[in-house]
């Protein structure tokens, strides 16, 4: 009798064939099932929910506090633009600022509609009481960290202007009356700009530029109308700071140049630089 090879040659290529798929499908199961698990599971999609949340928080607070720091700048900037007596436009702001006037004009808009400043039936804009206060409360702080600079930690003159910038925008009323406190209530800033008080009065001066002194009186340095680094440093250079005495002995009318003397020796000063220099008599 012959043996039947049929039903076990059948079971044996069944178990053959079955098995590669049977063993694909685990295998698809044990490496797709975890991965899938793991990116949509309620821990990682809250976690990837919190992280966006914190980033926008981020970047919303970053442009905010730019945005805050530059609309500071701008209300110091109006601010001495009014005072040199001039009508400010968009465009002389943007001089003054070396900003594109598209991005001047964006910023203006935005100030005018929170009430900082008001636009004049001329087209020119100019500080209304909310922007002038907060101006000169800048102003205040700017220059407090200026004389703490100098006389505290021993910085030069022409050194602090740019790091007083970064510190005038820390906005605490209780830290600047500390600080001026500190500093016994100090009434100009090393350049010789008046410093206004806690509620907004500024000393008032009656110093002209030395273009426009009287040849052959005796004055007294007070200020500067420009306060760069490099103008500074080059004055300081010259023996010229504030409470410094000079004669202004000759007027030069063909470039303007004025001729002055300190103490035994004769300087001639550019029309520029005696134009940024502010006296008084003594």
């Amino acid at each position: 009798m012959v043996p039947d090879t049929t039903t076990s040659s059948m079971e044996d290529l069944k178990s053959v064939s079955c098995a590669p798929a049977a063993a694909g499908r685990k295998t698809t199961r044990a490496t797709r099932v975890p991965r899938i698990g793991f990116f949509y599971t309620p821990k990682v999609v809250y976690l990837g929910y919190q992280i966006l949340l914190v980033r926008n928080t981020c970047y919303f607070w970053a442009m905010s506090h730019f945005t805050h720091h530059y609309e500071e700048n701008y209300l110091k900037a109006i601010y001495k633009l009014q005072q040199k007596g001039g009508k400010v436009n968009n465009i002389a702001l943007s001089r003054y600022l070396d900003l594109n006037p598209a991005s001047v004009l964006e910023m203006v808009r935005k100030m005018n509609e929170k009430g900082l400043v008001q636009a004049q039936p001329d087209k020119s804009i100019a500080l209304s009481r909310g922007g002038e206060r907060r101006a000169l409360a800048i102003i205040r702080r700017h220059r407090l960290w200026e004389v703490f600079l100098v006389d505290r930690l021993g910085y030069q003159w022409h050194e602090v202007h740019h790091l007083a910038e970064q510190l005038e925008h820390i906005d605490s009323d209780d830290l600047v009356d500390r600080l001026e406190a500190f500093l016994k209530f100090p009434l100009v800033d090393p350049h010789g700009d008046p410093i206004p008080d806690k509620n907004g009065r500024v000393p008032e001066s009656n110093a002209v530029p030395l273009t426009e002194a009287a040849v052959g009186r005796s004055y007294v340095i007070r200020s500067f109308a420009d306060t760069d680094d490099s103008f500074l440093d080059y004055l300081g250079k010259l023996q010229l700071r504030p409470g410094t005495r000079i004669k202004l002995l000759e007027h030069l009318e063909y470039d303007g140049s004025c001729q002055v003397q300190v103490q035994k020796v004769t300087l001639q000063l550019s029309e520029k630089v005696a134009g940024n220099i502010l006296v008084s008599q003594p």
